[in-house]
């Protein structure tokens, strides 16, 4: 098979399955429903990914506490062992950092926002979901119902045909049968009164009169038709006076 043809061949059985889910109302809902488990299943990778994100984001904010809290006791062991400028150096660092945990509380607080609301989302497209879904087995289940009414009807509709023609054999076949029937009957009854034999020896003699009525005739007629060229023979031979 060539490229061309393969292709051909492709096309044509991607345009036949679409046809056949098209005309199939129960594979196009299905269809549809599987692209909406898609959707769900997108909107979840999506609360997975800002919750991951959001939690990122807390790990560092703790970790930058930590130090803060670090950097603050340097500050006061400094400032104990009269050493301003290391306290001083402590203090800078924890203000960066305690700079750094304010912009990344508004950013975790914006990722919780995000995520709550895409949590809500997901919820509400996964009720409308299984919503869709008890719809769509109820109408499956209806077209395949009628679907089967039809071809119930359909079928009842052939049986009626078969029906009337087995009903119309049924009838010569009875008919044949009671003729039959009432001949045996009437032979029966004739054997039984010894009449069957004589009805039976009646039908051959007359038959046989007959065809000797015939015979004869058949002979006369040739005995005519002898005489007459006989006579018409003898005239023609007589000497004229």
């Amino acid at each position: 098979m060539s490229l061309l043809s393969r292709l051909a061949f492709a096309v044509r059985s991607k345009l036949s399955a679409l046809l056949n889910r098209v005309s199939d109302p129960g594979s196009e809902l299905d269809y549809s429903y599987e692209q909406l488990r898609d959707e769900l299943q997108a909107v979840t990778r999506a609360v997975a990914d800002v919750t991951t994100q959001k939690k990122r984001l807390e790990i560092h904010r703790r970790r930058l506490r930590e130090n803060v809290e670090k950097y603050d006791g340097q500050a006061r062991e400094a400032m104990r062992q009269d050493r301003e400028d290391l306290a001083r150096r402590a203090l800078e660092k924890k203000q960066a950092h305690v700079s750094q945990i304010t912009e990344l509380s508004e950013q975790i607080t914006s990722l919780q926002e995000t995520q709550d609301r895409l949590v809500g989302k997901r919820a509400e497209l996964a009720s409308q979901i299984e919503q869709f879904r008890t719809r769509k087995e109820t109408v499956k289940a209806r077209y395949e119902a009628a679907e089967a009414s039809a071809r119930v009807s359909e079928a009842f509709t052939g049986v009626g045909e078969t029906i009337d023609d087995v009903g119309r054999a049924m009838e010569r076949a009875t008919e044949r049968t009671e003729r039959m029937e009432a001949r045996a009957e009437a032979l029966e009854e004739l054997e039984a009164t010894g009449q069957l034999e004589s009805v039976l020896a009646e039908g051959d003699d007359i038959d046989r009169e007959l065809n000797r009525l015939s015979t004869e005739r058949s002979v006369e007629n040739e005995l005519d038709t002898l005489r007459a060229r006989m006579e018409s023979e003898e005239r023609a031979t007589e000497p004229a006076d």
